[in-house]
């Protein structure tokens, strides 16, 4: 038996980079299960009406195509929404030969310790090692654990979302009113057309999701004169997207475009407002008071609909036990965290993921990668959690050469 195949390696997430990340193990002769508390791709699928900014070459690895041949795969150029990157690549790679039998769904993964040990016992100890992790599973109604040598968190943060009230925490009432909030992406002209057709909503949010749903409310509102909605954005900025200089991401610069657009001409009966702080959010089952705060000013907006598309947090709860250093900043792993932020902001493409250095973390051989390494930034592409992948392996190995992704 190999070295490979004598440890044991668990994988939470059957998102892109969890798939990836097992199809890579396999590959490597590793024992491997992957853990996922829905279905495969799970949050990609709950906003799968979005067509993504990034080309499908840059969403897939060659490795993954190589599995799935002959499948009749996207095109390299193709800009595919969610929906069609799940259907056309991540759930045939699901059910591929390499991986359908390694994949347990409807699995939660409660929390992950190391067996006889407390956070607080062996601080920074490479003899923690020497103990297996313990994971605690949830399915359906029944509880066990499994053990592992090696657990790689790909949990994303979608699952999370931000609060609305001053300073990140939740805005007076905005708890008892949560279940009635849109923190998501809802798909406007689909499924919840019905849900926001003819109604006066209130969007708040500064960012690429944000900007998703105004221009999907603009063109609701074509159909239904009646619509009007107040788009409020923490920012003192007056356009509430920056745009790129000859930003190759077409599809990035075409949405920032229009909702820079919208804001600045109050066009789709919308009407922007920026440097606004939210203080207080009221539901009264028919229909939302919100108070803010605009240049130090009270207002209070009534509105049917609520939207927060205001981000989202990694899940920290996994890790309580584990001794893993998290940024003071962004709550990703540290090394990588400190890495990010001193390089330039502004374009998720000019971002480095960073070598061995980086991707480690303080308890060994447990490994934080896709969205969540990044924590709160929001720049995380797809292609940098696959080389985040390839450098595990290459650590995992000793063989920091080893790269098979290369054709």
């Amino acid at each position: 038996m190999s070295r490979a195949e004598s440890r044991r390696l668990v994988i939470v997430g059957a998102g892109p980079i969890g798939l990836e990340a097992a199809l890579y193990a396999r590959r490597l002769g590793f024992d491997v299960t992957v853990y996922e508390r829905g279905s495969i791709a799970h949050y990609w699928r709950a906003w799968g009406h979005v067509r993504l900014f990034t080309p499908f070459g840059m969403n897939s690895t060659p490795l993954g195509r190589a599995e799935l041949a002959p499948h009749d795969l996207p095109e390299d150029h193709e800009l595919l929404t969610g929906h069609e990157h799940v259907e056309r690549y991540l759930a045939p790679l699901a059910n591929s030969a390499s991986l359908k039998d390694c994949i347990r769904t409807e699995t939660a993964v409660l929390m992950i310790t190391r067996a006889g040990l407390l956070k607080s016992d062996l601080p920074a100890d490479p003899k923690r090692a020497e103990r297996r992790f313990r994971l605690l599973l949830r399915q359906g109604s029944s509880e066990r654990i499994d053990e592992a040598d090696i657990v790689l968190d790909c949990t994303g943060t979608y699952a999370n979302h931000r609060w609305l009230g001053d300073g990140g925490i939740p805005a007076l009432g905005e708890l008892t009113a949560q279940q009635h909030i849109a923190y998501w992406l809802d798909d406007i002209l689909g499924p919840k057309r019905s849900h926001y057709a003819g109604k006066s909503i209130v969007l708040v949010g500064s960012g690429y999701s944000a900007a998703t749903s105004a221009c999907l409310l603009s063109t609701l509102a074509e159909s239904h004169p009646d619509m009007w909605v107040v788009w409020l954005a923490r920012g003192a900025k007056h356009q509430p997207l920056s745009r790129i200089p000859n930003d190759p991401l077409r599809e990035r610069d075409r949405l920032a475009a229009r909702a820079n657009h919208l804001a600045a001409r109050g066009d789709g009966n919308l009407e922007f407002h920026a440097g606004v702080t939210i203080e207080g959010v009221e539901f009264n089952q028919q229909a939302f008071r919100i108070a803010t705060r605009i240049a130090g000013r009270e207002r209070i907006w009534e509105a049917d609909r609520l939207i927060a598309n205001i981000g989202y947090l990694p899940d920290l709860t996994l890790t309580r036990e584990l001794q893993v250093h998290q940024c003071y900043a962004t709550e990703g792993p540290m090394a990588l965290s400190a890495s990010l932020l001193k390089q330039p902001g502004g374009d998720c493409l000019a971002l480095s993921p960073g070598g061995p250095s980086t991707i480690k973390t303080t308890e060994p051989n447990f490994f934080v990668l896709g969205a969540k390494s990044y924590g709160r930034n929001s720049q995380f592409l797809l292609r940098a959690g696959f080389e985040q992948i390839r450098t595990v392996f290459a650590l995992l190995t000793g063989k920091p050469d080893l790269d098979l992704y290369k054709r």
